[in-house]
Parts: structure tokens; C-alpha cells; sequence
């Protein structure tokens, strides 16, 4: 229990937090901007930023995947319906206005409770997420801060963990998704070389899947372009000509490459989810090859530092 209220600079770190949310994405590092910038001046502020950013990392992933759930069975039985109709091109068009309304519904619904967080932070309530909230305070001992006069702080192993986790379960946020490991590794690296271990590591995991898309994107385009070499540019040529089913092969061989590729990368977030959860309960999570050469990178830092100051 708070004894005392909040103060205006720790409500409006509290409100920020929270309403980041609605940049779907690109606010997400305002919450760890919070949580670095009050983690030894308000355990009230702190708190609330470490949950806006569970909210926005695994609750995003959460949000997410219901998303794509109803609309695959919403889909299903939009074909269904388009199949049996009398007149299929209206159906087509309600079909195409319901999954519209579908869709901006979901989204409000990933709005409320962020912006019912920011109104309970402004009158200074302790706010909790349904599910997550009190499993987080628990997890901080943040319900047993307030025991007699002396101050306590959160628990800071589970302070870095959960911004770990929340990092790599990210990956599921395209580019944005990056700015927690990149901002937590500037901003707490040089206090915690675990947290700059996991945040660099998860930065090179991410930059990695990243670059997935833009080499699908390349190889389709290197089809697509060769297709309009083969073919001709201005002139007679046609696709029925040596040069245009040769342009076609290409641009087919390279669209298969590059629906595999997309079609590797959810393997990827599913994998960036699983060290969010390894490092949730306790492991120090490496991810292959790309973690033993970032630890073998450090340990090389680490060990110069070592030596200049015995120099």
C-alpha cells in the first residue's frame, strides 16, 4: 500500500508510460526512458513503467495473436458466406466493412486499458493490468516496500529481467521492437553487464530478422526487374519470346525464395519468445552464435578495461 501520493513528476512519468501505448510501437521506449530515469527516485513511477511495458511488449504479442485468430475464422466464414450469397458482390462488400470495424474495434480495445492506467496515474492511484499487474508487483516485491521507515527499493535482478524479457518478446514488433534493448543498453549498460549482455545480443537478433524482410524484398525485386529486362522495356518483345519465359522463370524461382524467407521469420519470434521466458525464470539465455560471439566480444572489452587500469 502507497503511504503517501504520488508527486506531479511521478504522475506524469506514470501517465507518459502508459499513454506511449497509443504510438502502437514507436512510444515503446518511453517507458524505459521511465523506468531508468525514476528507478532510485520513485518506486511508484518505476512500477508503473515496467508495467506499460509489459503491456506494450507481451501484451502487444498476446494482442496480436487473437488478432490474426479471428481474423482467420472471421475469413473462413466470410468465404463460406461469399460461396452460399445470392449476390456475392455485396457480400463481398460487407464482408470487407465488417473485418474494417472488425479491426478498428480490436485496436480500441488495445487502447483502454493504457488509457484507463494514464487516468488512474494522474489522480495517483496504484493502477494494475488485469493478469499482469499484481503478478508484477509480486515479482518486484514492489507489495513490500513500505514495511517501517526505511526506504526499499524494487528488486533490482527482476528489474533487469523483466526489461530483458520484455525486449526480446519485442521481435514480434517490427523495427520498434528494437528500441527496448537499444535504449535499455544505453541507458543501464554500464550498471548491469548482464542487462548490456542480453540487450546487445537481443539488438543483434532483432537487426538480424530485420534484415530477413529486406533480402526477401531483394529477391523478389531482383525477379520483378528481370522479368522487365528479359522482356524488353519499349519494345516487340513478349512474354511467348526465349527472353520472357526466361524473365518468368526468374521472377517465379524468386518469388518462391522469398515467400520461404518470410515464412522462416515467425520461427524467429517464436524463438526471440522463448528467451524472454528463459530469462524470466532465472537463466542468463544466449542466443546461438550470435550470443557466444557478443559474450566473446564483451569479455574482450571487459578484460582491456582490466588491464589499462592496472596500467
Amino acid at each position: 500500500m502507497m503511504r503517501n501520493l504520488p508527486t506531479t513528476e511521478e504522475r506524469v512519468w506514470a501517465v507518459l508510460a502508459h499513454l506511449s501505448a497509443i504510438a502502437f510501437g514507436m512510444g515503446i521506449l518511453l517507458p524505459v526512458v521511465g523506468w531508468s530515469e525514476q528507478r532510485r527516485k520513485s518506486n511508484y513511477a518505476s512500477f508503473q513503467s515496467l508495467q506499460a511495458l509489459g503491456y506494450q511488449s507481451l501484451g502487444y504479442t498476446i494482442w496480436l495473436l487473437t488478432v490474426l485468430i479471428v481474423a482467420m475464422f472471421s475469413s473462413l466464414g466470410a468465404v463460406a458466406g461469399i460461396m452460399n450469397a445470392a449476390n456475392p458482390e455485396e457480400q463481398v462488400m460487407a464482408v470487407v466493412l465488417g473485418h474494417t470495424a472488425l479491426l478498428f474495434g480490436l485496436t480500441g480495445v488495445y487502447f483502454v486499458l493504457p488509457v484507463i492506467g494514464a487516468v488512474f496515474c494522474a489522480l495517483g492511484k496504484d493502477f494494475r493490468y488485469p493478469f499482469m499487474g499484481n503478478r508484477l508487483a509480486r515479482y518486484l516485491d514492489y507489495e513490500f516496500l513500505h514495511i517501517g521507515d526505511e526506504q526499499i527499493w524494487l528488486n533490482e535482478a527482476h528489474e533487469d529481467r523483466w526489461v530483458v524479457a520484455m525486449g526480446h518478446f519485442s521481435i514480434i514488433i517490427a523495427l520498434w521492437g528494437m528500441l527496448i534493448p537499444l535504449t535499455a543498453w544505453i541507458l543501464q549498460g554500464k550498471r548491469s553487464l548482464f542487462l548490456k549482455f542480453q540487450s546487445v545480443q537481443t539488438l543483434v537478433f532483432q537487426l538480424g530478422v530485420m534484415l530477413l524482410y529486406f533480402v526477401a524484398g531483394a529477391v523478389y525485386l531482383f525477379g520483378f526487374f528481370s522479368l522487365l529486362i528479359t522482356v524488353g522495356l519499349g519494345q516487340a518483345e513478349s512474354f511467348d519470346s526465349s527472353g520472357g519465359v526466361l524473365g518468368l522463370a526468374i521472377l517465379l524461382v524468386s518469388s518462391v525464395v522469398a515467400v520461404l524467407i518470410v515464412l522462416i521469420i515467425p520461427l524467429f519470434h517464436i524463438w526471440g519468445q522463448w528467451a524472454g521466458y528463459r530469462v524470466l525464470k532465472g537463466d542468463n539465455y544466449r542466443y546461438a552464435l550470435i550470443g557466444r560471439l557478443v559474450e566473446k566480444r564483451m569479455a574482450g572489452k571487459v578484460n582491456s578495461a582490466v588491464e589499462e587500469r592496472a596500467v
